[in-house]
């Protein structure tokens, strides 16, 4: 099987980063891997930073470059298709999209088309690599029967930028839902657990 990757390009800045080690910074920088997936990658030259091989343990220093590759077999990554994408707003730093029910964000099994991602690598060929190969530019997911805006990264930065604002509660989210049968109340507060239908 042919063995390709996907890169990530990232500068290491002096509030994010600086004094970090090597694969403490990644592992929080592409938190859907673990420390050790990067030590392996380290380990095989698939990490360099300016250029060069660095342990694990490296300190990390302002203005530091640091390139990923991240291996991918041919038959699991995501292609472009020509799907529509209803845009809200489009930047040089970001994409908001208008997610329709009923569509999956990102592929979860090898093969899968007719996703978000399957129409954002068709739509632009700058997307943010933080999410790894299978999630290039996403952010956040919304549900599959979920619609609703989702805002797309188109580098690096960006996107851990707004990681940290969806982590620290920065982000204001609101949703409406269709309820059968008439409430007893005109409001409230539900304040339970939410899972899956047992039928679905």
């Amino acid at each position: 099987m042919e063995a390709l990757c996907r890169h990530s390009h990232i500068k290491v800045s002096e509030e994010k980063g600086a004094g970090k080690r090597l694969d403490i910074f990644l592992k929080e920088a592409f938190s859907q891997f673990s420390r050790s997936y990067f030590q392996k990658l380290i380990s095989q030259g698939n990490i360099t930073v300016n250029g060069r091989r660095e342990k694990p343990s490296y300190l990390l220093k302002a203005g530091d470059v640091i390139d990923v590759s991240f291996p991918l077999s041919k038959e699991i990554i995501p292609v472009p298709e020509p799907i529509p994408l209803d845009i809200i707003f489009e930047d040089d730093a970001i994409i908001v999209i208008n997610k329709p029910a009923g569509m999956i964000v990102h592929p979860v099994r090898s093969g899968q088309k007719g996703t978000i991602v399957n129409a954002l690598l068709h739509y632009s060929s700058r997307l943010s690599s933080v999410g790894g190969p299978l999630r290039p530019g996403i952010v956040h997911r919304l549900d599959k029967d979920t619609s609703g805006l989702m805002v797309v990264a188109k580098d690096d930065l960006t996107h851990i930028a707004l990681s940290m604002q969806f982590k620290k509660r920065e982000v204001k989210k609101k949703y409406l839902a269709l309820v059968r049968g008439v409430p007893s109340q005109k409001e409230g507060i539900i304040d339970f657990k939410i899972g899956r239908h047992k039928g679905l």
